[in-house]
């Protein structure tokens, strides 16, 4: 970070996934801290002419870590846009869901980061149940999920840990698979039976892209494929209420967990709503 007084950090996003809708904001949420963020997309579509172009216009930016977010990883947009970045040998970290599982070992090879989120599951995507207001709800469920188990916490240490280590000069990127025991683990939860209904939700979330899975490309008969997205959406509604259920009970013994951050990146932690965080 010679000569600049902000790190500069580039999100890469390509596609829709839960952890994709608020990840720049994880490490900034009051907007003070000592980075300069952008935001490129190549919005919903995945190819290689999107990651490309995202590519380059990362490059435009030239920053000292670029956190590339996509669903499966593995698909060709992805892929293209990690080859680029990887010639112009910038750090990478892959955030991206359980599909990306079966190539963890080669992104390690290759010398990249990953955090894989394993409830971030796929949508329900045909069209005679997807319009625009069902998509906007889907993701409003899985960011409750993901928010309140501490899947987007698990998200937020590890990147800041990694900035951590860029400030010191030497890069360690994270390689982790954020499992339901991972994710409930970082919820801070006091109440065991907040952290039961978290683990229950988690757990829930993380068999939809099962069903929506098989719907999307598996079954070929309307009359099947229709009631599976149905189901898998009401699946992730009902895993959005136990996750809401978890942090009011939380609220209600007075021991929410938070993790804000200092002006210089620290993470601060605090348990009592009337306490300042340390």
């Amino acid at each position: 970070m010679i000569g600049r007084a902000l790190m500069r950090i580039c999100f890469a996003k390509l596609g829709a996934i839960g952890t994709a809708v608020l990840a720049e904001y994880l490490l900034d949420e009051r907007a003070e801290r000592d980075l300069e963020v952008r935001v490129v997309t190549g919005g919903a579509k995945m190819g290689e002419k999107e990651g490309e172009e995202v590519a380059k216009k990362v490059l435009e930016f030239d920053p000292e870590l670029v956190i590339a977010i996509s669903p499966n990883a593995t698909l060709p947009g992805p892929t293209r846009l990690r080859e680029i970045l990887k010639e112009a040998k910038k750090p990478v970290i892959v955030i991206s869901d359980s599909p990306t599982k079966k190539i963890c070992d080669r992104l390690e090879e290759e010398g990249f980061g990953y955090i894989i989120v394993t409830a971030d599951s796929m949508i329900g995507a045909r069209r005679e149940f997807l319009d625009p207001t069902e998509m906007a709800l889907y993701n409003s469920y899985i960011i409750n999920v993901l928010s309140a188990s501490g899947a987007l916490r698990t998200v937020q240490l590890a990147l800041d840990e990694c900035i951590n280590s860029l400030k010191s000069g030497k890069v360690e990127l994270p390689r982790l698979i954020v499992d339901v025991w991972t994710a409930v683990g970082n919820g801070g939860f006091s109440n065991p039976y907040a952290f039961a209904k978290a683990f229950a939700a988690y757990s829930i979330a993380e068999k939809v892209s099962a069903i929506t899975t098989k719907a999307c490309f598996a079954e070929k008969k309307m009359e099947r494929y229709i009631p599976l997205v149905a189901a898998a959406h009401e699946m992730m509604r009902y895993a959005a209420k136990l996750a809401d259920e978890a942090r009011e009970l939380e609220k209600a013994g007075d021991s929410v967990f938070r993790t804000p951050h200092a002006k210089d990146g620290k993470v601060l932690r605090k348990k009592r709503l009337l306490k300042k965080p340390e």
